[in-house]
């Protein structure tokens, strides 16, 4: 079993890379860091030693003074070989920098110069090192005004601020999770390298990022419903949007009850492409139905109580009759188009039937023509 530590255990990328490598403990465990660790050296050369593999990713992205920010990044790599070498102990070294050595500012100089001296001492001491130039990290629990645009983009539509594109430039991207199984990979075939360029996943303009997360909050934020998430870049972006909302305010979300004489009707939720779900209370002796539909797919599932599910072609007469008990046998029957349909609870309790159907409900193109069945 292999014994990872990571500097900036409780960071951005140091909380996925934590999360999974517990997930992980038949082949991986993980060995706490402290941040005042790099304030104590006694104490960091106790961790170190305790390592097989060590990820540095303890940094400042930020700082008001870009001299400090500069210093402290360069000193957090001089502090770590210091313990490394006190300990006489030559783990496998990973550090994370950026793309950002590119741009030629304080932040990108700094990560150079620190994995220059990890780099350096892993030579001098014929140890294994290998040196991520990462591209621009998106994903849940990203710290807003800190870690990334696109999480300052998700905080502030979910906190009712507005977003502003101050560069419009083109980013290159990469997904958290992406960039975490890619570290594993380093690891478990020991790949080595000065500069190990993690390419990016994806690449987008800034303003069409912001489209894409203010579609999630019209569409999700506030009608609660699911967008199309067939593209990846999109499930990860509404993943990442998700995880900004404020939890213990926004939730629990009441549903729309629509009653009547015969139950209650409720639409569960709406999924862009997938159609929506809904479910119905029925009580005694009442029908529901009586209508056809020329192209939707609709699906009755009965999950407590006693029906009768009947079909009729239009301009035909022979019925077709299913007797369903949802309370010992749940079961589901599919409508056919052009099949004028109904359902009738039949039993003494009340009746609850789940409906799926592939389309969202448009009162202008309903595609419902009501029709006896008999």
């Amino acid at each position: 079993m292999k014994k990872i530590g990571i500097t900036g255990q409780h960071g951005f990328i140091g909380t996925h890379l934590a999360n999974n490598i517990l997930l992980q403990k038949d082949e991986y465990e993980l060995i706490p860091f402290k941040k005042e660790s790099f304030e104590d050296q006694h104490q960091l050369k106790n961790w170190v030693s305790e390592c097989d593999i060590i990820i540095h990713l303890a940094g400042i992205n930020r700082h008001d003074d870009l001299k400090e920010l500069y210093r402290l990044n360069v000193s957090f790599a001089e502090k770590l070989i210091a313990a490394l070498e006190e300990a006489n102990h030559k783990p496998f070294l990973l550090f994370s920098s950026s793309i950002q050595e590119e741009n030629n500012n304080e932040y990108g100089n700094a990560k150079k110069k620190a994995r220059e001296i990890l780099h350096d001492w892993s030579i001098r001491n014929d140890s294994k090192f290998c040196g991520l130039l990462i591209p621009n990290v998106f994903g849940p629990l990203g710290k807003p005004f800190y870690n990334s645009g696109i999480a300052t983009f998700c905080y502030q539509l979910t906190h009712e601020l507005e977003p502003k594109v101050l560069k419009n430039n083109y980013l290159k991207l990469i997904y958290i999770d992406d960039l975490i199984k890619y570290i594993f990979e380093i690891i478990r075939k020991e790949q080595f390298s000065p500069q190990y360029y993690i390419p990016a996943t994806y690449e987008r303009k800034v303003s069409d990022i912001l489209l894409i997360l203010d579609s999630f909050k019209r569409i999700y934020f506030e009608k609660g419903e699911i967008p199309d998430l067939k593209d990846p870049f999109h499930l990860n972006l509404f993943n990442t949007f998700r995880a900004a909302i404020d939890h213990k305010t926004y939730f629990p979300r009441k549903f729309s009850i629509h009653s009547d004489e015969r139950g209650v009707f409720v639409e569960l939720i709406k999924l862009y492409d997938k159609g929506q779900i809904s479910f119905s209370t029925t009580k005694p002796g009442i029908i529901r139905g009586n209508h056809f539909h020329t192209r939707k797919i609709e699906r009755f599932a009965v999950i407590k109580g006693r029906a009768i599910i009947k079909l009729r072609c239009y301009r035909t007469d022979e019925v077709i009759s299913f007797e369903i008990d949802g309370t010992t046998s749940p079961a589901y029957v599919d409508m056919p188009v052009w099949y004028s349909h109904n359902i009738a609870n039949i039993g003494e309790d009340e009746l609850i039937t789940v409906f799926w159907i592939n389309e969202i409900y448009d009162p202008n193109d309903a595609d419902t023509y009501m029709e006896n069945v008999n």
